[in-house]
């Protein structure tokens, strides 16, 4: 058949093409398993080789990357492999999930503070002038029953006679004027022993003495020695630090580990090494808006009056809740939507596992699912370990699954 000349030049064109295209494709090198694409480096991704062997950059074993469809990816059936010697190089370690008990030592800032019950105010009430000051500055110790101040009153003078002409009246007086009279002398801080002590000498005082109350130290004289007081003008503090309270604060996260009569352990720096022992009395339940915290009150024993109020201190609390598997801190890669651990399947090669926590207790996290006793996983280099899965596309199906995409 004799064709145009210009057909004939465009068959020849193109068969020629067809014949150069199909010179210069690459056939596949002997040996190479169907559907694989190339051979790289976990480390060197630019790296393309026809068959397995090692990188020619860093030495380390290429990986296969298959054909699927358009898109490559990297082989790693079961998880992904790095090999051993890069591990080292890296500073891989591993442990091992363990059951153990559940422990966690809480610790939180402090302050000492005095125990309000053991607080005593002297106030005048009734108007008179300071006789005598038998304490005159704060921190004096003193003892149950130890003298303070003596105050003078014209009114307590009347009310004394009142009771005495009363007991001393012709015929038995009226129980109620007596009971009236008492009331009126305890009013006046007149003691039972010193009522006692007038009925029986029946000579009226003008003047009250005030004693403290229990062993304790003098925290404030604001009585002048011969100074005039009024109803209600406080005269003399005294504080029993024998027990004191100390006020911690814990984070609102805290809130449900925590309950009432606790063991805790109180330091001050003015002590290094020594140890108060207390135990949790309050849990104020009003939360710090501003801190997101809570104050615990904890009682603490004081009988060498080591702590002393407005001291810093710092507590600590160990609190058992059970046992649980549990691996080490370093061992979880976070992503943001998820917590990563690898588990070593041996032979350099390793699998992502998605793990779900629980609360952080000393040395690691209680693991809820994910992992099983027993499992070695990498407790360092995480993050490395991280890189090298995202790079072989290790994580893509758990990336996937949860709708997380990293950068």
């Amino acid at each position: 058949m004799n064709y145009p000349r210009r057909t004939f030049l465009r068959m020849t064109l193109i068969s020629s093409g067809a014949l150069l295209l199909h010179a210069c494709r690459k056939p596949p090198a002997a040996g190479q398993p169907p559907g694989v694409s190339y051979y790289t480096c976990s480390m060197h991704t630019w790296v393309h080789e026809n068959a397995p062997g090692k990188c020619p950059v860093c030495g380390m074993d290429l990986i296969p990357v298959m054909k699927s469809g358009a898109e490559a990816t990297a082989v790693m059936p079961a998880g992904f492999v790095v090999p051993l010697d890069r591990q080292q190089e890296i500073g891989v370690t591993y442990a091992t999930v363990e059951r153990a008990p559940l422990r966690r030592t809480m610790r939180a800032a402090a302050n000492v503070d005095f125990d309000r019950l053991r607080d005593w105010q002297y106030v005048a009430r009734t108007d008179g002038y300071v006789k005598a000051l038998f304490v005159t500055s704060p921190g004096e110790i003193v003892t149950a029953g130890q003298p303070l101040l003596s105050l003078y009153s014209p009114d307590l003078f009347a009310t004394e006679r009142e009771y005495v002409m009363l007991l001393g009246a012709p015929g038995a007086a009226p129980e109620s004027l007596l009971a009236s009279a008492r009331a009126r002398l305890k009013q006046w801080n007149v003691s039972d022993e010193e009522i006692a002590a007038l009925e029986t000498n029946r000579k009226p005082a003008s003047e009250v003495t005030f004693c403290s109350p229990f062993r304790g130290v003098v925290r404030e004289v604001a009585a002048q020695q011969g100074g005039s007081v009024k109803a209600g003008d406080k005269l003399v503090e005294v504080v029993d630090l024998s027990d004191v309270w100390v006020w911690a604060d814990f984070y609102e996260s805290e809130l449900g580990i925590l309950s009432i009569g606790q063991k805790s352990t109180v330091t001050v720096s003015a002590y290094p090494g020594e140890k108060f022992t207390g135990e949790i009395v309050v849990m104020n339940p009003f939360l710090d808006e501003a801190t997101r915290t809570f104050k615990v009150r904890i009682d603490v024993a004081n009988a060498d009056l080591k702590l002393r109020p407005g001291m810093y201190a710092d507590v600590s609390l160990d609190v058992e809740m059970g046992e649980g598997l549990i691996i080490p801190l370093n061992a979880v890669m976070p992503t943001g939507r998820r917590n990563l651990v690898f588990v070593d399947k041996g032979g350099g090669r390793l699998e992502p596992r998605d793990v779900t926590l629980g609360a952080e207790y000393d040395g690691g996290y209680e693991v809820k699912a994910g992992l099983a006793e027993g499992d070695r996983i990498v407790s360092s280099a995480t993050f490395l370990i991280d890189a090298e899965a995202q790079i072989q596309g290790a994580l893509k199906d758990l990336d996937a699954t949860s709708g997380e995409t990293r950068e």
